[in-house]
C-alpha cells in the first residue's frame, strides 16, 4: 500500500489548467485533496483483516479515477470535452457514489477524531452537485449537431459549419493563436491513442483537426467580425428572436441563409455583442450564473423586479452576482471602432420598442419587465422623492410640498392595477441626480421626505421589486454619507432597512457601504444599522464584506451594553456570520464566547449561542476559549439536560469536538455530569445527536476507565504525600467513579451486537 499512497499524495492539477468543466473538475478536486490529506491516517488506523484491506484498496481506486479524470479535462481537447460532457458528469457522479460508499464503511473502523473528519467529508460528497456550465453545454449541442449532419457533403453546409465552429469556438475561449495551437496539439495526442483502435474518435478527431486549420484564423484573427456578422444574419433570416435562448440544432443547419449576407452586411453587429433584452450594442456585459450575457443596466432591473431566472434560458439562477465580461468587452470595442460605432450609455437610451413583444415561456412574460422599465422615470422619483421635473427651485418654500405632491401622485399611481406609468426624455437623467437633488432641501424636508418614503415601502409589498435599481442604493448610501445630523442619518437608515427588509435578494452593494455602516455602529444610530446588518448577514455574499469593514469588535462592544433589545439583534448578526467558514474563524479569533456565556440561559438566545459556538468550536482558538470560559461548559451541559433536540444536537457537537481533542477537556465535560443527558440524547435525540452521543459516551467511557486505574495505581513518593493527598484524591476522582458506575449500569443499554462498535 506504500506505493498506492505515494501516487494519491502525488499534486493535483491546478484549477486554472482544467479546459473545460471547470466547476466539475474544481468540485471534485476538492474532495480528492481532502482525502489525500488524511489517507495516510485512515491506512494506518485501518483494520489489516481482509475486508478492511479491501475497502482501503477500493478507495485508493476511487481517488485514481477522480485524478485521471481531472488530468483528462486538463489534456484534452475543448471541443472533445465539450461533446463528452454528459459522459464528464456521470463519470464524476460514479466517482462520487464510490468515495461515498468507501468512506462510510471505513468510519466505523477508526478513532473518533478522524471519524469525525471523514464524517465531514461524506456529508459534503452527498451535498455535492456536478452540473455543466450553460456556454459548454451550448458549445457541445452545436457540435454534436454538426457531427450528426453528412461530412461528406461540405459544399452544402460549409457556412452552417463554420457559424456553428464558431459558436463553439467563442463559447469554449478557442480565439486566440495559443489557444488554436494548444487546441490542435491536444486533438493531435488524442489521435496517437486511438488510431486503429476506435475508429468513431479517430474520425471525430480528425474532423475536429480539420475545422481548425480551415476556419482557425478567421475564427481568432481579424475576420472574427465579417463570420459573426453572418451568424447573426442567419439567425435573422430563420426569424428567430434574438432573446430566445439559442438551439444549436436549428441554427447549424441554416448556413445558406448565412451565406446570403454578403460583405456588404458586414456592418451589423455580431448577435453575441447584444443583450437579449435591450437588443442593443453592450456598453457594460456582464455574465449571470447561467453563463448567459447582458447589459448590467437592463439585467440588473430584471433582478430588481423580484425574477429569479435567466431571462434567457427561463432557468432558475443559483445566485444572482454579477461577473464582467471583459473578454466579450474588448471585441466588442474593438468591432466598433473598426466601424466607426460608439456605443451611448444605456442609461440615457430610451427604452427599446422591441423589449414588450419579447416573450418567453415563462409566466412572467417579458412583457410585465418591459411594463416596469417604462416606469424608470417613476420608479425613480419614488425612491428618491423628488419632482418628475427637477428644474424647480430646491431653496424655495414649496419645494418641499411639490416632492410631497409627487410621492402622493406616485404613490396614487403605483396602487393602480396597470402600473404603468409615461416615461419622459429626462427620466434617466431624474435617475442619477434626484437624491442629490433631494440633498438640497432643508434638513427637515428631506427627513420628511424619506419619512413618507419609508412608509410607502411598508404600505406597498410590491414597491421594492418593480421600484429600485442598485443606483438607487448608490444614491441612498451617499445620503448616508453626506447627512448634516443623526436625525438625517436615522432616517435614511430607516429607509434602507425599509427597502431590504423588503427584498428576498440583495443587489450589488459595493464595500465601501459596509464601511459606513461600521462606522454608524459607534454613533447614535446603532439600533437601525444593527437591524441593517441583520439584515445584510442573512445573504451569502455580504457576509465577508461585513468582517472586512471591521464591523465585529464594534459588534462584540454591543453585547457588553444593557440594552437587550441590542444585545440580541448582535448575536443573531454573530449567528449568520459564523455559518461561513471564512468569517467563522474571525469570530473564532475574538474574545466572543466569554461575552455569550451570559445570554446561554436565556431560552430566546440560548439556541444562537449554541450554534455559534457549533459553528466555530472547530477552530483552535475557539475551543480553548470555550474550556477557559467561567461557565461555558456547564451551560453547554445545561443544554444537553433541558435543551431543544436542535440545541441539544449543537451541544453534542460542540463537547464532542472538545473531547476528541484533549483527556483535559473530557476532564472538564465529566466534572458536569453529563452522562445521563447523552443517555437520553442517544435514545431520543434526533440522528446526528444520536450518533454524536454514542460516540461521546465511548470517548468518556475509555477516559474514566483510564483514570480509575491510573489512581488505583502507587507512584513513586505517594508515601511522602499521602497525608496532604489522602483527603484530597477521592473528592477528585468522585465525579469519575460515579461516571464508572454509571456506565456500568448503562452500558448494557448499548451492548447489543449492533452498538457493539462504539464501545
Amino acid at each position: 500500500m506504500g506505493n498506492d499512497v505515494t501516487e494519491v499524495m502525488q499534486p493535483l492539477p491546478y484549477s486554472y489548467a482544467i479546459k473545460v468543466h471547470r466547476l466539475m473538475c474544481t468540485e471534485l478536486m476538492k474532495f480528492v485533496d481532502k482525502i489525500s490529506k488524511i489517507f495516510p491516517a485512515i491506512e494506518s488506523a485501518g483494520p489489516r483483516c481482509g475486508s478492511g484491506i479491501q475497502v482501503l484498496c477500493s478507495l485508493n481506486d476511487a481517488i485514481e479515477k477522480a485524478k485521471l479524470l481531472l488530468q483528462h479535462c486538463t489534456d484534452s481537447s475543448k471541443l472533445y470535452l465539450a461533446i463528452t460532457g454528459d459522459a464528464i458528469v456521470l463519470r464524476c457522479e460514479r466517482v462520487r457514489t464510490a468515495l461515498e460508499l468507501n468512506l462510510s464503511q471505513i468510519q466505523n473502523n477508526v478513532p473518533v477524531r478522524l471519524a469525525a473528519q471523514i464524517s465531514g467529508i461524506v456529508d459534503d460528497l452527498r451535498a455535492a452537485k456536478f452540473i455543466m456550465e450553460s456556454s459548454e453545454q451550448e458549445a457541445g449541442k452545436v457540435v454534436l449537431a454538426l457531427l450528426r449532419q453528412d461530412i461528406s457533403a461540405s459544399n452544402l453546409i460549409e457556412n452552417s459549419e463554420f457559424e456553428a465552429f464558431q459558436l463553439a469556438a467563442l463559447r469554449l475561449h478557442i480565439t486566440s493563436p495559443k489557444a488554436l495551437l494548444i487546441e490542435k496539439r491536444s486533438i493531435k495526442k488524442l489521435l496517437d491513442k486511438v488510431v486503429d483502435t476506435d475508429p468513431t474518435k479517430e474520425k471525430i478527431l480528425k474532423y475536429f483537426l480539420y475545422l481548425l486549420r480551415k476556419y482557425g484564423k478567421s475564427v481568432g484573427g481579424a475576420q472574427t467580425e465579417n463570420s459573426s456578422a453572418q451568424y447573426e444574419g442567419s439567425c435573422s433570416s430563420s426569424n428567430s428572436a434574438c432573446g430566445q435562448s439559442i438551439e444549436p440544432e436549428l441554427h447549424v443547419g441554416n448556413g445558406r441563409h448565412g451565406a446570403q449576407i454578403g460583405v456588404s452586411r458586414t456592418s451589423i453587429p455580431p448577435k453575441e455583442f447584444k443583450c437579449p433584452i435591450s437588443l442593443r450594442l453592450m456598453h457594460d456585459p456582464v455574465v449571470i450564473a447561467s453563463g448567459q450575457t447582458f447589459e448590467r443596466v437592463w439585467i440588473e432591473k430584471w433582478f430588481n423586479e423580484g425574477h429569479y431566472t435567466c431571462p434567457k434560458t427561463q432557468k432558475k439562477l443559483s445566485h444572482l452576482s454579477l461577473t464582467p465580461n471583459s473578454v466579450m468587452k474588448d471585441l466588442i470595442s474593438k468591432w466598433c471602432k473598426k466601424h466607426g460605432i460608439t456605443i451611448p450609455d444605456p442609461c440615457l437610451q430610451p427604452i427599446p420598442a422591441t423589449l414588450s413583444s419579447w416573450k418567453t415561456s415563462s409566466s412572467n412574460s417579458i412583457i410585465s419587465l418591459g411594463s416596469s422599465l417604462n416606469d424608470l422615470c417613476l420608479r425613480v422619483d419614488v425612491s428618491n422623492v423628488s419632482l418628475r421635473s427637477l428644474d424647480t427651485n430646491y431653496g424655495s418654500d414649496s419645494s418641499h410640498a411639490n416632492v410631497i405632491d409627487e410621492l402622493d401622485l406616485v404613490s396614487s399611481r403605483m396602487n393602480d392595477d396597470s402600473h404603468r406609468f409615461p416615461s419622459s426624455a429626462n427620466s434617466d437623467g431624474v435617475h442619477s441626480g434626484s437624491l442629490t437633488a433631494l440633498a438640497a432641501l432643508p434638513w427637515e424636508s428631506q427627513c420628511k421626505a424619506l419619512e413618507d418614503l419609508k412608509n410607502h415601502l411598508k404600505d406597498n409589498d410590491q414597491a421594492c421589486h418593480s421600484e429600485f435599481s442598485n443606483s438607487f442604493l448608490e444614491q441612498l448610501f451617499n445620503f448616508l454619507k453626506n447627512a448634516p445630523d443623526v436625525k438625517a442619518q436615522r432616517a435614511g437608515a430607516q429607509v434602507l432597512l425599509a427597502f431590504l427588509k423588503r427584498r428576498s435578494n440583495i443587489p450589488s452593494i459595493c464595500e465601501d457601504a459596509f464601511y459606513l455602516l461600521a462606522s454608524f455602529l459607534d454613533c447614535e444610530i446603532t439600533e437601525e444599522t444593527l437591524a441593517i446588518l441583520e439584515v445584510l448577514s442573512d445573504h451569502r455574499y455580504c457576509k465577508s464584506k461585513i468582517v472586512a469593514s471591521g464591523a465585529l469588535p464594534s459588534i462584540l462592544k454591543v453585547l457588553d451594553t444593557p440594552l437587550r433589545e441590542f444585545q440580541a439583534i448582535a448575536i443573531k448578526i454573530l449567528n449568520n456570520l459564523s455559518s461561513d467558514s471564512d468569517t467563522g474563524s474571525h469570530i473564532a479569533s475574538l474574545e466572543c464566547i466569554s461575552k455569550l456565556v451570559q445570554f446561554m440561559d436565556d431560552s430566546t438566545l440560548a439556541g444562537y449561542c449554541i450554534n455559534i459556538l457549533k459553528n466555530i468550536c472547530n477552530y483552535e482558538e475557539a475551543r480553548v476559549a470555550i474550556s477557559e470560559a467561567d461557565g461555558c461548559i456547564a451551560s453547554i451541559a445545561e443544554l444537553l439536560e433541558s435543551g431543544t433536540h436542535e440545541e441539544q444536537e449543537h451541544a453534542v457537537t460542540v463537547i464532542l469536538s472538545l473531547c476528541s481533542q484533549r483527556i483535559e477537556y473530557c476532564q472538564l465535560v465529566m466534572r458536569e455530569g453529563v452522562i445521563p443527558s447523552l443517555v437520553d440524547i442517544s435514545v431520543n435525540g434526533t440522528p446526528r445527536g444520536k450518533v454524536g452521543a454514542m460516540e461521546l459516551l465511548r470517548l468518556l467511557r475509555d477516559v474514566t476507565h483510564s483514570e480509575v486505574l491510573e489512581c488505583s495505581l502507587p507512584h513513586a513518593g505517594s508515601n511522602l504525600d499521602m497525608p496532604r493527598d489522602s483527603g484530597n484524591c477521592p473528592k477528585e476522582k468522585k465525579s469519575s467513579s460515579k461516571a464508572s458506575r454509571f456506565f456500568s449500569r448503562k452500558i448494557s443499554i448499548f451492548s447489543k451486537p449492533r452498538s457493539l462498535v462504539l464501545f
